[in-house]
């Protein structure tokens, strides 16, 4: 075998390596794993049985708060719910969610446009922005409510939680 044939070899092996290895922060991601991590809501399983389990454990509400998590119903479309981590308060109708799984599956966006559209003003229905259409869409998702990462304190249906600073998983903000 010529030096040039090998050093040809060698190329190819290198390069099917570098097409295969992962980078340390790429990882699929649920939401419901991802929500716990960023926002230290210690709470495990689907989505959907979030709103659930945080009663008397954290303290639940309809007012946005930063650290906070944003639970979805179960729809058909939805079957597992969703949960998404508020990272910016903008007005009482708008906030900046941070989620994973939703434009791209097992993607993370970051600081992504959610509007309540619900009739009276209390998040109970609301649009999120999706990346394939580059807006908020025409689908509008019901909605529990938001739990509060600050541990209950006993009515766990308070809108007055204290907002809790947002952890990160890292500095990279687009994910």
């Amino acid at each position: 075998m010529t030096f040039k044939a090998l050093a040809a070899r060698f190329a190819l092996v290198v390069s099917c390596a570098l097409l295969t290895a992962t980078p340390a922060m790429a990882q699929f991601w649920q939401c419901a794993p991802f929500a716990r991590e960023v926002s230290g809501i210690d709470l495990h399983g689907n989505a959907n049985t979030w709103w659930g389990q945080a009663a008397g454990r954290y303290t639940r509400g309809h007012a946005p708060k930063v650290g906070a998590v944003l639970a979805f119903s179960a729809t058909s479309r939805m079957r597992m719910g969703h949960v998404a981590m508020v990272s910016e308060v903008v007005n009482d109708r708008e906030v900046l969610l941070t989620h994973a799984n939703w434009s791209r599956r097992g993607g993370v966006e970051h600081d992504v446009r959610a509007i309540d559209v619900s009739a009276n003003g209390d998040w109970s229905e609301v649009k999120v922005w999706y990346g394939p259409q580059g807006g908020l869409g025409t689908s509008a998702y019901p909605t529990k409510g938001f739990i509060y990462s600050a541990k209950s304190t006993g009515d766990d249906t308070q809108d007055h939680a204290a907002p809790m600073i947002m952890a990160s998983l890292s500095n990279d903000r687009h994910g």
